[in-house]
């Protein structure tokens, strides 16, 4: 049985109890979510070494970080790195986007080193294995299905564009961004069918629920700049993925929706109440949004902005952006930035949420730097080693002062000086 078909029976599974204690939640009440549908737990039956996650707006906030090799790059000692990165600066998932490579082999070896969920987009290697008019329905369903027999958490399907909304997303200054929508939309363009995808539905639910893979609705039709956001052909495709959230529930399949990339800020709510709204209040995992278009180098800056949010307006799951969004595939480096960077939007919104406990390392930090323990607030903060860096640029960990105010105009010091003189006084 699957989470979600257990929960159902009043079952608390291993990973239930595992995400509750990590969580610092009752079991019973993310059983009831997990049954609801408005929490899932991405793990699938055959991923040995998983440590579970929870996924819903009444947990912590997560973020999924992004790796994969292109048809440019494609060496899995990089991916690898990329994943030890993922996992040393806390993202709660990754998603294995290869596309170039030994796909078969790149994805054991992640499974093989991940200890949190990873996710998969099948189409990718369908196309990399045979060009995309040449992909037959029985070549998507082959793809899934050795996907989730290896140990796949989630995968990304792309199946609520339609036929029918090909003429809006025309209309559109940068048309179809997603590169699983764009080769799904030229498919049916060309064979004028019916996106495949769609048809087999029940088939491929079949597949996620032997596997225990939680279905992640892909936005094929996101807005790409905010000229497209929250237009006809995007609202369009969340209605139907509102369809196919019932239709999964139906066969005790685990499934979250997938969100728009680029919204202005003063639409995000809007775009998290239309989910809601249209997808029964299934988790909702967005990428970004980014609120501007015009920082090319500095995306997981404009995204993080408008993830934070996001969150706060009921978010689930955040895709992180990194630097390189873009222009280019991102290394380990970029894969820390985005993460550090959606890492304090997803803690931010927890914050502003009233998730238990969200204050608390902020409290211990506040505490050691008020007493200048330098070590103490390296270990609290979310990149350690870059904190330590800074500080130990200019100036050693003895000293009670940094050297933006040095020895003389440090406020923390004089406050310290000001409040022992009053203390002093006032037991005199």
């Amino acid at each position: 049985m699957t989470q979600l078909e257990r929960a159902r029976k009043n079952i608390i599974t291993n990973e239930m109890k595992r995400v509750a204690e990590k969580e610092n939640i009752d079991p019973e009440l993310l059983r009831a979510e997990i049954a609801s549908g408005r929490v899932i737990i991405p793990a699938n039956i055959n991923h040995q070494n998983l440590d579970p996650i929870g996924i819903g707006t009444k947990l912590t906030t997560k973020i999924n970080a992004n790796i994969g090799t292109s048809s440019v790059t494609s060496a899995v000692e990089e991916e690898l790195e990329k994943l030890d990165y993922s996992m040393k600066y806390g993202a709660d998932t990754v998603m294995d986007l290869s596309t170039g490579g030994k796909l078969d082999e790149i994805r054991e070896a992640l499974l093989g080193r991940s200890t949190i969920p990873l996710g998969t987009v099948p189409i990718y290697q369908a196309v990399a294995e045979k060009d995309i008019l040449d992909v037959t329905l029985d070549d998507l369903l082959e793809v899934i299905k050795r996907q989730a027999k290896q140990g796949v958490d989630y995968m990304t399907i792309h199946c609520g564009i339609l036929k029918r909304m090909l003429p809006l997303a025309e209309k559109r200054v940068m048309g179809i961004v997603s590169r699983g929508g764009s080769l799904i939309a030229k498919w049916m363009k060309v064979k004028d069918k019916e996106n495949p995808l769609y048809e087999a539905y029940d088939e491929i639910l079949d597949i996620m629920a032997e596997y225990d893979v939680s279905m992640s609705l892909g936005d094929s039709l996101r807005p790409g700049c905010l000229a497209d956001a929250t237009d006809e052909a995007q609202i369009e495709e969340l209605k139907v993925l509102g369809e196919l959230t019932k239709r999964a529930w139906d066969k005790n399949v685990q499934v979250m929706v997938e969100g728009p990339g680029h919204i202005p800020l003063d639409q995000i709510k809007l775009n998290m109440d239309l989910q809601k709204k249209y997808c029964h209040e299934a988790p909702f995992y967005v990428l970004g949004p980014l609120v501007t278009d015009i920082a090319p180098g500095y995306d997981h800056i404009t995204s993080s902005i408008g993830a934070t949010l996001a969150a706060y307006h009921g978010a689930s799951f955040l895709c992180y952006v990194t630097p390189k969004e873009h222009l280019g595939l991102p290394n380990k480096e970029d894969v820390r930035a985005g993460i550090i960077a959606y890492k304090i939007a997803a803690h931010a919104a927890d914050i502003a949420k009233g998730i238990p406990g969200a204050k608390d390392r902020d409290m211990e930090l506040s505490k050691a730097r008020s007493r200048f323990d330098w070590k103490t607030q390296y270990a609290l903060s979310l990149d350690p080693e870059m904190a330590q860096t800074m500080r130990e640029e200019s100036l050693g960990e003895d000293k009670e002062f940094c050297s933006m105010c040095g020895p003389n105009f440090c406020s923390i010091k004089v406050n310290n000086e000001n409040f022992s003189k009053i203390k002093h006084l006032n037991q005199a």
